[in-house]
């Protein structure tokens, strides 16, 4: 390897550090929390994180472009994994609850008018409702259960729980996820249907 491709992949290696770390910090204190602690937790001299980013906005920008890249190409992982369409949500749900990505995208809902980020959140959540749809399609999901109740599902145990250190919540937040998915096997008879990924939208905004 030669000396500038090293030093391409450490410029690589701290940009993806400093995006992990900011995710986290913003879970855990808002987007507010302070840029040097962003830094110090990243390992990288907070003059990097400045001429990486820029400023505060461009790096929650950053992060949330990261966090919908992430679900986007696990999404599509899934569609082309073969499983049957249960076994590929879950493997989708799985990985995006380690990340936390459905923690972090409703942080900054004020700033998704951004046209880079409409851009990807469309594509990322276009990715899961194929993968959804391709459920329904071959029966392993109860067509009551729609893009809203998993999408919200996973908002719901990506939030850190209070007083828990961050190793013991990732773990309750999985066992409640297999809980969750062992229910979703037992093709449950449920009395409604869930909402549609434009009826969430609907709903998030507020409208009649």
């Amino acid at each position: 390897m030669t000396r500038q491709k090293a030093l391409r992949a450490d410029a690589r290696r701290n940009q993806q550090q400093v995006l992990d770390a900011a995710r986290e910090l913003f879970i855990e204190r808002g987007l507010d929390c302070p840029l040097e602690e962003v830094a110090r937790r990243a390992g990288v001299g907070i003059g990097t994180l400045y001429r990486r980013f820029g400023d505060r906005e461009a790096l929650v920008k950053a992060v949330l472009l990261d966090a919908l890249a992430q679900s986007l190409a696990s999404a599509e992982r899934a569609l082309g994994s073969g499983e049957d369409g249960l076994e590929g949500v879950a493997a989708y749900l799985r990985e995006m609850l380690d990340v936390r990505v459905s923690a972090v995208i409703p942080l900054a809902l004020d700033r998704l008018d951004d046209p880079d980020l409409e851009r990807a959140r469309t594509a990322s959540a276009s990715a899961l409702q194929r993968l959804v749809d391709a459920a329904h399609d071959d029966g392993s999901l109860p067509p009551e259960i729609t893009f809203g109740d998993l999408g919200t599902l996973l908002v719901r145990l990506s939030r850190p729980l209070p007083v828990m250190d961050a190793k013991a919540d990732n773990v309750l937040a999985h066992r409640h996820l297999d809980l969750a998915l062992a229910g979703l096997r037992t093709h449950p008879t449920l009395t409604e249907t869930g909402p549609s990924r434009s009826e969430l939208h609907r709903l998030g905004h507020g409208d009649d």
